[in-house]
């Protein structure tokens, strides 16, 4: 289970750093802004600072939950490694289950896009620990 843990943790993290690219790189391009539901280039535009600062919150995340793995496969069990990866790994794919909570709260057409953020991290928690507290 562990390993399943690393590695929907590694898939979520994946993920983020796709939300990245677009929410901080491409998000004035048509293809992304109409992915995310914005109605206009004029409007992606406006947005496109919100966006901007958005996409790093889920660099972060991403970053975190990396540093988490790697912490977490190198650290023999019970070691402060160990420890601290499994704690970055439960706090960052943590924050990307409530965000993506979150995101299916705002309405039934962010439900598809919710269990797509959601899923992987998700899968993370609960088999890391279901491992970590056999």
């Amino acid at each position: 289970m562990i390993l399943a843990s690393l590695l929907f943790a590694f898939l979520a993290a994946a993920l983020h750093v796709f939300i990245f690219t677009m929410e901080s790189l491409t998000w004035t391009r048509p293809a992304t802004w109409k992915r995310f539901g914005i109605a206009s280039q004029s409007d992606a535009e406006t947005t496109k600072p919100m966006a901007y600062n958005q996409g790093f919150y889920n660099l972060f995340l991403a970053v975190g939950a990396i540093v988490g793995i790697v912490l977490a496969a190198v650290g023999g069990q019970g070691s402060a490694q160990s420890v601290a990866g499994w704690t970055l790994i439960f706090s960052c794919c943590g924050s990307m289950l409530l965000a993506a909570a979150v995101l299916a709260l705002t309405g039934r057409k962010y439900l598809r896009a919710a269990v797509t953020q959601g899923a992987t991290p998700l899968l993370a928690v609960v088999l890391g620990l279901l491992a970590v507290l056999q």
